[in-house]
C-alpha cells in the first residue's frame, strides 16, 4: 500500500481545504519522476462537512493495489483518537516521454529507431502501458501490427529475434526419422516459430523454413 505523510499546517478555519490540499501534493509527490509532468487537481468536496481542524500532519494514503488512473480517490486521514478520515477525489495527469510509432508496421517487424519518435503523453490514460526508452526495443519485433500515431506498448513486442537477415544458420532437414543439418543464410528476420526464407550455403537454392532456435532454422516441406 502507498503510504506517506504530507507536513502541512492545520487550517483551522479550513481543515477540508488542508485536506484537499494534502491529496494533491500526495499524489505529485508519489509519481514525479525525473522529466515527468505531474498534474493534481482535488475536486470540490461535500460542503456540508464538519471537519475539526487537525493538530498534526495529515497523512494520505491509496487503497492497495490501485491502478494509475485519471481518476484516483485519496484518503486522507487526520491521526489521534479525535481524528478523522476523507476521501479526496483527485483529477491526475502524469506526462511523460514515450516512444510513438511514426509509420505503418507490420507482425514481425522490427522496430528501428527511426521507426518511433518521442513525445510527451497523459500516462494515465495509457491502460495497456507504454515503452520509454528504445533499449527495451533493441533485438525485438513486433507481435502485431501497429498504425502510424500508435503508442507502442510492451504487450506489442515480441521475444527478441532469433534469427536475423544475413545470419549464418543452421539448416535442418527432417525426412522419414532421419535429420541432416546444412549451412545457410537467412534472407529475412524473425522469432522462434517464424517463417523466413534460407538460402542453402552448399546448393544456393533458397527454402522455407521456420525459425526453431536462435541460430537454427527447419526446412519447410
Amino acid at each position: 500500500m502507498l503510504l506517506g505523510l504530507f507536513a502541512l499546517p492545520a487550517f483551522a478555519a479550513e481543515p477540508a481545504q488542508a485536506a484537499r490540499t494534502t491529496a494533491e501534493q500526495w499524489l505529485r509527490d508519489q509519481y514525479a519522476t525525473q522529466g515527468a509532468r505531474v498534474v493534481a487537481q482535488a475536486g470540490t468536496l461535500d460542503p456540508r462537512l464538519q471537519l475539526a481542524p487537525c493538530p498534526t500532519a495529515l497523512s494520505a494514503s491509496l487503497q492497495e493495489g490501485t491502478r494509475l488512473m485519471p481518476r484516483m480517490n485519496v484518503t486522507v486521514r487526520c491521526p489521534g483518537a479525535d481524528g478523522w478520515t476523507l476521501r479526496v477525489p483527485v483529477q491526475l495527469q502524469v506526462f511523460r516521454q514515450v516512444l510513438v510509432i511514426v509509420r505503418p508496421l507490420q507482425r514481425g517487424d522490427g522496430v528501428r529507431p527511426d521507426d518511433v519518435r518521442s513525445e510527451e503523453r497523459d500516462v494515465t490514460r495509457l491502460g495497456y502501458g507504454y515503452v520509454s526508452d528504445m533499449g527495451e526495443v533493441e533485438g525485438r519485433t513486433l507481435s502485431r501490427a501497429m498504425a502510424a500515431g500508435s503508442v507502442l506498448t510492451p504487450a506489442a513486442l515480441g521475444g527478441r529475434t532469433a534469427v536475423k537477415a544475413g545470419d549464418q544458420v543452421q539448416l535442418v532437414s527432417r525426412l522419414d526419422g532421419i535429420e541432416v543439418r546444412a549451412s545457410g543464410v537467412a534472407l529475412g528476420s524473425g522469432d522462434s516459430g517464424s517463417r523466413l526464407r534460407v538460402r542453402n550455403g552448399s546448393s544456393g537454392k533458397v527454402i522455407d523454413a521456420m525459425v526453431t532456435a536462435p541460430g537454427e532454422v527447419l526446412a519447410l516441406p
